[in-house]
Order: structure tokens, then C-alpha cells, then sequence
């Protein structure tokens, strides 16, 4: 599985005060650890709070840069923003992300052809997060369709089926498992998935617990890749697991220290 560490985000409050303070240590630190865990790239997000989100992002990209050259996910609602990102980060770079919206598809799909980058689309429009699989995967249709107008091969989609809290939205989950399903049936070469995996258990009492179970859940079903916390070690533990018994690797005894090595 493609693995996005999540943890470079300035919502989280030492990202946020390396940013503000302009303290690459830190920042250097959280990559290094998050490669070093298993994370195939790396989420970029200065956070709500930045005073100067293109400055922000591009110091935060180039602090990044000096210890990586690992694929990038540029993570900002601000065309502008991911513009910069883009640039600083180089091709192969992540956009997350879009959403099912024309409007906002129409602003991402050429910048995913200009700097040759995947993008994340979100299966949501103007009227929110559909309750159903099927509602999710018309939205998928819609983003599809827009990456074959734009000239953005399929391979570099990846689509999110949106998992909400489980705690306010119990009866999303297995919509999000038929959506992840059916989506490799959409096309030919058919887009990836993706989870941003923690939002399931926001507010839960044993989050770790809810992320784990439900990541190896969508993992049965076909999941490509989730950003998430690569220094949970139960949870790639889980992960590795999974995937062995799905025959994605060969049993050794040593079968977690073997895939941390590869």
C-alpha cells in the first residue's frame, strides 16, 4: 500500500510554531522519522492558522526537500498555494486535493498535466458527502470524465470515498467500502484509492483502535493507499499484516522487520 505521512501539517501545534518560527529541525525530524516508519511521501499543509500560506508553503517544502526527495502531497484549498507547491516540489508530486465540484476540477486538472503530478479527488460536490455508494461513485464519474477532458491519465487519480466520523456517521462506512469496490471497475486503467484514514475516528474514545480495524476492513476490499499516521507502529503492524494474508507479500517468520527493510 502507497503510505502519505500525515504528520508535517500546521494544524498540529509543533508544526505550527516550526512554521512560524521558521525552525527546520522539527521539520526535518517529522520527515525523516515518517520515511524512516514506512511512508512511501509525504503531506505538506501549512495549516489554517498561517499568516502567508505561499510563503508558508514554500519555506515548509524546501525545509522538506533538504532531507527527501520522496513524492510530495500538496495539501491547501488556495490555487495559488498549490501552484507554488507544485513548483518547489517537482514532478511526481501529489495534488490533494480536488473534489467532484466542475469548477474545482477544472482549476486542478491542468496543474496536475503542468507539473505531471496524481491527484486526490474527493468524492463530494456543492451538496456535501453522499450518504450512499452509489451517489459517491456518480461523483467518481464526474471526476473521471474531467481527467480524461484534461489529458491526466486515470493511473494518477486517486479517489477518495470520504470516511466521516464514525461517531456521527456510522452508516458511511460501508458506503465508503462499496465505493472503494466499485471504483476499480470505473475504467480501464482504473484509478486508485485513497483514505484519509484517521478522520474515522475523530471524536472516538480508542481511535487507534477504529483506524486500524477499519484500514485493514478497506484493504480487503482493494485499497490503494491512505494517508495516515506512520508512527502508529499497531497500526502498520495491522497494515503489513493484512497484506500478507492477501498474498501482497511472502510469509517469513520475520515478516515485519522484512517488509520495514524493503
Amino acid at each position: 500500500m502507497f503510505i502519505i505521512g500525515e504528520k508535517i501539517n500546521g494544524m498540529f501545534k509543533n508544526v505550527r510554531e516550526a512554521v512560524q518560527t521558521k525552525n527546520k529541525s522539527i521539520i526535518h525530524e517529522l520527515a525523516k522519522k515518517q520515511l524512516e516508519a514506512g511512508a512511501d511521501a509525504l503531506d505538506i499543509n501549512v495549516g489554517p492558522a498561517s499568516a502567508d500560506p505561499l510563503k508558508d508553503m514554500e519555506w515548509l517544502i524546501t525545509t522538506v526537500r533538504e532531507v527527501t526527495d520522496k513524492p510530495l502531497a500538496v495539501d491547501t484549498t488556495k490555487l495559488n498555494v498549490m501552484e507554488k507547491g507544485l513548483q518547489v516540489a517537482g514532478p511526481g508530486s501529489i495534488i490533494n486535493s480536488a473534489s467532484g465540484q466542475k469548477e474545482k476540477l477544472d482549476a486542478l486538472l491542468p496543474l496536475a498535466k503542468k507539473y505531471q503530478s496524481k491527484i486526490i479527488a474527493l468524492t463530494m460536490n456543492k451538496a456535501g458527502v453522499p450518504a450512499n455508494a452509489d451517489s459517491r461513485m456518480e461523483i467518481a464519474a464526474d471526476i473521471v470524465a474531467g481527467c480524461m477532458e484534461h489529458g491526466v491519465p486515470t493511473e494518477d487519480l486517486f479517489i477518495d470515498a470520504v470516511i466521516l466520523p464514525v461517531n456521527v456517521a456510522q452508516d458511511h462506512a460501508p458506503a465508503v467500502i462499496e465505493t472503494i469496490k466499485q471504483s476499480k471497475l470505473i475504467c480501464d486503467p482504473p484509478p486508485k484509492t485513497i483514505l484519509g484514514l484517521s478522520n474515522v475516528s475523530q471524536g472516538t474514545l480508542d481511535r487507534p483502535l477504529v483506524d486500524r480495524t477499519f484500514l485493514v476492513m478497506a484493504l480487503g476490499v482493494g485499497l490503494d493507499a491512505a494517508i495516515l499516521n506512520p508512527l502508529d507502529k499497531p497500526l502498520m503492524d495491522s497494515m503489513i499484516t493484512a497484506e500478507l494474508l492477501l498474498g501482497k507479500n511472502i510469509y517469513c517468520d520475520s515478516y515485519l522487520d522484512a517488509y520495514r527493510k524493503k
